[in-house]
């Protein structure tokens, strides 16, 4: 009798025997991104232990912080990847890499939960993440281009309203800067935006390009169109803005570089994804209450329109990870409704599932200029990375170099375009050129 009892304690011991699973998240650097994730990754171990796949963990997350640049980031990957390192499990990734990093990534529809909450999210988005059929990335958020601008500077120099062409925001940039030099601020500029030669420059400079009528670097279809009046002089336009509007160093700018001279009150206007929106308004920043955001300029031609560059970042799970199952349930609890509301609030990220849009929280928050800029990120212009996978990301850094070159001046942007579609030949020898 003894014995069986022995044998019944055991089994329930056994039943409901705990695995202890330690799950590694690798994100950027930027603002709040570590501390943000450090704070719910503790809410989410305080409901340890987790029932996943009918087996009970106790799971431990650690948020590691990854370079601040997309390019250096994207390069970091590729070392773990490459030596199919199970140091991290799960990744944050760029909306451009899917199609380079799809190999090594997990497909997420095996997981039910995954697979039922994807559909609630962006549709061209899950569509952008999904690869010869496999979903290698659960959205986490989306992004596009804004324009920043000092409302109680627009007013005290008498303008109506914020520049809607890019000649309108060199006048009103180099008129406040002059006035607000001349009361006592010499390191004011009128402009910041990122100059440095990274993917935030592609971002950057598809827009000038793309609202200037100059095209997408390489269409759709494939066609390499960069080399065309429209976009040389949209390049040479944004090369004159150096040392003029936008300090000499603004060629060695990233995100929080523009951010930082922004937010200490030094700058007019500013060119920046929609997370620097709520530091901005921060108790701590120089600035709270005193700007807005809008749409970015197009150029005074015939048929040009404004270009946001969609960005956004995807969660992926490393087919080398310790865990793959608790890894993606850690992807869903961050991409739920719930967690996008919350992100969207605390962060300014926007949400990639589009019920949150109408949350009545969201509609009474100072983010509720999420919702009336909708069109602006549904529409907005993308790089070229599914037509150029798995190449994508040396096709950006010719671009970048390039145009990083016409900024410094070591190049005129005609020079400069005619060899970079050149080394896009190359690289891509299927693809045709031809105009936008």
């Amino acid at each position: 009798m003894k014995k069986l009892i022995f044998a019944l304690v055991l089994a329930a011991g056994l039943a409901f025997a705990q695995t202890d699973v330690t799950v590694t998240h690798m994100t950027g650097n930027r603002a709040d991104d570590v501390d943000f994730l450090r704070t719910v990754a503790d809410e989410y171990m305080a409901n340890n232990p987790h029932t996943i796949g009918g087996e009970e963990y106790n799971v431990t997350i650690e948020i590691l912080a990854g370079p601040e640049s997309a390019t250096d980031r994207f390069g970091l990957y590729l070392q773990f990847f490459q030596t199919q390192s199970d140091e991290v499990d799960v990744f944050d990734i760029d909306v451009i890499w899917p199609g380079d990093l799809s190999e090594h990534l997990v497909d997420l529809n095996q997981f039910p939960e995954l697979a039922e909450l994807s559909e609630q999210h962006f549709a061209a988005i899950v569509e952008n993440n999904t690869v010869n059929g496999a979903l290698v990335g659960m959205p986490y958020f989306t992004d596009a281009g804004l324009l920043y601008y000092r409302q109680d500077l627009l007013d005290k120099y008498g303008f109506d309203g914020p520049p809607t062409t890019w000649s309108e925001l060199e006048s009103m940039a180099q008129t406040i800067q002059d006035g607000e030099r001349a009361a006592g601020n010499p390191d004011f500029w009128g402009f910041t935006w990122q100059g440095n030669a990274y993917e935030g420059l592609t971002c950057d400079a598809l827009e000038w390009v793309n609202s200037s009528n100059g095209g997408q670097i390489i269409e759709p279809d494939g066609t390499i169109t960069i080399n065309n009046e429209n976009a040389i002089n949209a390049l040479e336009t944004a090369a004159s803005w150096v040392g003029t509007i936008s300090p000499p160093g603004i060629t060695g700018f990233q995100e929080e570089d523009a951010r930082n001279m922004w937010q200490a009150g030094n700058a007019a206007f500013m060119r920046n994804w929609p997370y620097a929106y709520s530091l901005g308004q921060a108790d701590d920043s120089d600035i709270a209450g005193l700007f807005d955001v809008t749409t970015l300029p197009a150029a005074d031609a015939a048929g040009a329109a404004p270009a946001a560059t969609l960005g956004g970042w995807q969660l992926a799970v490393s087919k080398y990870a310790t865990n793959t199952e608790v890894s993606a349930d850690w992807v869903r609890y961050m991409t739920t409704y719930d967690m996008q509301l919350r992100t969207a609030l605390e962060r300014s990220l926007l949400p990639t599932v589009e019920a949150v849009y109408e949350a009545p929280e969201l509609l009474a928050s100072n983010v509720a200029w999420f919702n009336n800029l909708l069109p602006v990120f549904q529409n907005a212009v993308a790089r070229p990375s599914t037509v150029t996978a798995p190449d994508y990301n040396e096709t950006s850094r010719l671009f970048y170099t390039a145009v990083h070159s016409v900024l410094t001046g070591e190049s005129d942007a005609e020079t400069a375009m005619a060899l970079l579609e050149l080394d896009l030949q190359e690289l891509h020898p299927e693809l045709p050129t031809g105009n936008p």
